[in-house]
């Protein structure tokens, strides 16, 4: 596996989500907090998305919440906001993040938004609430 350099900020909140998900490493928290971002972005306009991204307090945070895929990062650009139910966001977790054995897809989401509500603007936080389905509204809200 190749050894990357993670920012102390980096480090700090992937660890977070590592501990609260009960992840083995931090390597498998990034790539679910990497699949739990780009889910969740795709419930977002564009504009909702930028708001987000500036909104993070810490420049590695905003780093995270950018996708790393140059051609999804374009497409998403001119796409409407997809209508994807709590079902659908978890199942593509679990498939699309790879969640390691006894780890379910509702933890790994849980420990992502308060993760990252943590590390977000008030009227951020507000704002993501509103567009999410109301199973999904639920995790975002009660942390």
């Amino acid at each position: 596996m190749a050894t990357e350099n993670f920012s102390d900020t980096e480090r700090a909140f992937l660890e977070k989500v590592m501990q609260r998900a009960s992840l083995p490493d931090i390597y498998d928290a990034r790539d679910l907090t990497t699949v739990v971002f780009r889910s969740l972005r795709d419930l977002m306009t564009t504009e909702t998305d930028e708001r987000t991204e500036a909104a993070f307090k810490d420049a590695d945070i905003a780093e995270i919440w950018r996708d790393d895929n140059p051609i999804v990062s374009f497409l998403s650009r001119f796409r409407p906001p997809l209508d994807i139910d709590t079902e659908t966001f978890l199942r593509r977790v679990k498939q699309e993040g790879g969640a390691p054995k006894g780890v379910s897809p509702e933890a790994i989401v849980i420990a992502v938004f308060s993760t990252a509500r943590e590390t977000l603007a008030p009227e951020q936080i507000q704002e993501i609430s509103n567009i999410l389905p109301d199973g999904l509204k639920i995790m975002w809200d009660q942390i």
